[in-house]
């Protein structure tokens, strides 16, 4: 048992860095080639303002993880319409739309699913002791 709440307990944080890291990415098109790196680093650095909030939100979650987990839900859930509608706008294609949206967004629902179970993995295993 206890090891299955490790699992829970390590899987959102790890999946968050990796989507945290993923995003982070997209601020790497700030650079060209013909530009100068002097007005290139604070293009590339405003790029990295939705890593940093998400970043934050991670070291919320850690120690809170319900709480956490509900911020994750809710940053996932709420901006599928923001990137849905960018991408559509940009692209005129409804499925790459989509697909854009399940590669960026989904990700953060299933980190806050899976912090708010391992909210509640902890604490069913900290009532269950205390009965004993």
């Amino acid at each position: 048992m206890k090891k299955i709440v490790s699992y829970f307990h390590w899987i959102p944080r790890i999946l968050a860095i990796m989507g945290i890291l993923f995003i982070s990415m997209f601020a790497l098109d700030s650079f060209t080639p013909d530009g100068n790196l002097r007005d290139q680093i604070p293009k590339f650095l405003k790029h990295l303002i939705p890593s940093y909030v998400l970043v934050i939100l991670l070291i919320l979650s850690w120690k809170r993880e319900l709480m956490g987990g509900i911020l994750f839900l809710l940053v996932g859930l709420l901006l599928i319409p923001f990137i849905f509608s960018t991408n559509l706008h940009r692209t005129h294609s409804v499925w790459m739309s989509a697909g854009d949206v399940l590669i960026i967004n989904i990700p953060f629902v299933i980190v806050g699913v899976l912090f708010i179970l391992s909210y509640r993995k902890k604490r069913k295993i900290f009532r269950e002791n205390i009965k004993m």
